[in-house]
C-alpha cells in the first residue's frame, strides 16, 4: 500500500505538467483558434467579443489556473467549431477507443504472447524462423498501409465486412452484437499488428533467457514435467512483459489517428484528426489531457501490479 501511495504522489506532478502542456498549445501553435468560427468579413468588434468570451484576453497564468480548476470540476470548455461542451465529445470518443483497444489488446496480446512462448521454447527452429518473421512484420509493416489493404480485401473485393463508421446508426447504441462487432473487426485487427509483433519479440527474449539458466537446468535434473517448467518461465517473465503490455495498452487506449481515419472510427484519434483541422484548441487540449490521465493511471496500475508478481520491485 505504501508502494502505491508513493507512486500516485510521484503521478500528480506528471499530471500537472501535462495539463501545462496541453493549455499551451495554444499559446505554442501558429494561427488563429478563432478562424473556425468567425466569418471572412468579420469585424474587428466581433473579434474581440469572442477573445473575451473564451478568455483570450487574459494572462496566461490567469488562463491555465481557471481552465485546470473548470477541468478539475469536470468542464473542459466548449468547442469552438460546434459550441458544444468538450467533456461529453471526449467521453464518447473514449468510450469508443475502449472497445477498439479491448478487442485489439485481446487479439495482439493473445498472438503476441503465443508467438513468443513459442519462439523461444524451440529457438534456432523452424517454428523460431516463422514467429521471427511474423513478428518482424507485425513492428515494420505500416499499420495505415496495412488497413487500406484490409478494406480493399474484405469490403471491396469479398464484401464480407463494412469499410468505415461504427454503426448503422454510429456508436451512440452500440451493443456487442455482430451487427456492430463486424464494423470493429477491420480496425481491431490492424491496431493489434504492432503490439503483437513488440510482444512476441520481448516474450522470445526473455523466454530464451530464462530457459538458458541454471535453475532451469535443476529443475528438470529434478525430473519436473514440461508443465510444470513452463510455469516457473511465465512467472519470470510476467512481470518484464506486464510493463511492456502495459505501455503497449496506454497507446492503444490513446488510439491512432491514422487508423481510426482510415477506418472513420468515432474514437480519440479520430476526434484528434478533426480537432487538429479544425483548429479547436478546447477539444484539442481536453483529448489530450483525458489520453493523459489515463495513460498515467495505467502506469501507475501496472506498476502495482509488478510489485505483486516480483515483490523485489518494492523492495528495492
Amino acid at each position: 500500500m505504501q508502494y502505491f501511495l508513493r507512486r500516485l504522489v510521484y503521478s500528480l506532478p506528471i499530471l500537472l505538467g501535462v495539463a501545462f502542456l496541453c493549455f499551451s498549445l495554444i499559446f505554442i501553435a501558429p494561427g488563429d483558434p478563432l478562424v473556425s468560427v468567425l466569418p471572412a468579413d468579420a469585424s474587428e468588434q466581433l473579434r474581440q467579443q469572442l477573445i473575451a468570451l473564451y478568455g483570450f484576453d487574459k494572462p496566461f497564468l490567469t488562463q491555465f489556473w481557471s481552465w485546470l480548476l473548470r477541468a478539475l470540476q469536470g468542464d473542459l470548455g466548449t468547442s469552438i467549431a460546434t459550441n458544444r461542451p468538450v467533456m461529453p465529445e471526449v467521453v464518447n470518443a473514449v468510450v469508443n477507443s475502449i472497445r477498439l483497444a479491448l478487442l485489439a489488446t485481446l487479439l495482439g496480446f493473445t498472438a503476441g504472447a503465443l508467438l513468443g512462448f513459442l519462439s523461444g521454447y524451440f529457438r534456432n527452429t523452424f517454428i523460431d524462423r516463422i514467429a521471427s518473421i511474423v513478428s518482424v512484420f507485425g513492428v515494420s509493416i505500416p499499420h495505415y498501409w496495412l488497413g487500406m489493404v484490409l478494406v480493399i480485401v474484405f469490403s471491396v473485393f469479398l464484401n464480407w465486412l463494412p469499410a468505415t463508421g461504427a454503426g448503422d446508426s454510429g456508436s451512440g447504441d452500440w451493443a456487442w452484437d455482430w451487427a456492430h462487432v463486424k464494423y470493429i473487426i477491420l480496425p481491431a485487427v490492424t491496431m493489434s499488428v504492432i503490439p503483437m509483433g513488440i510482444v512476441a519479440r520481448t516474450v522470445r527474449a526473455l523466454v530464451a533467457d530464462i530457459l538458458s539458466n541454471e535453475f532451469i537446468v535443476g529443475l528438470k535434473a529434478r525430473g519436473l514435467s514440461l508443465p510444470a517448467i513452463f510455469r516457473h518461465v511465465v512467472k519470470n517473465v510476467a512481470p518484464t512483459a506486464l510493463s511492456v503490455m502495459g505501455l503497449q495498452l496506454g497507446y492503444l487506449l490513446g488510439g491512432s489517428i491514422l487508423i481510426e481515419t482510415v477506418f472513420s472510427w468515432p474514437g480519440t484519434g479520430f476526434l484528434l484528426n478533426s480537432a487538429i483541422f479544425q483548429r479547436d484548441f478546447p477539444l484539442l487540449q481536453g483529448t489530450i489531457l483525458i489520453l493523459a490521465v489515463f495513460f498515467v493511471l495505467l502506469n501507475l496500475v501496472v506498476d502495482t501490479m509488478q510489485t505483486f508478481l516480483d515483490p523485489r520491485i518494492q523492495r528495492g
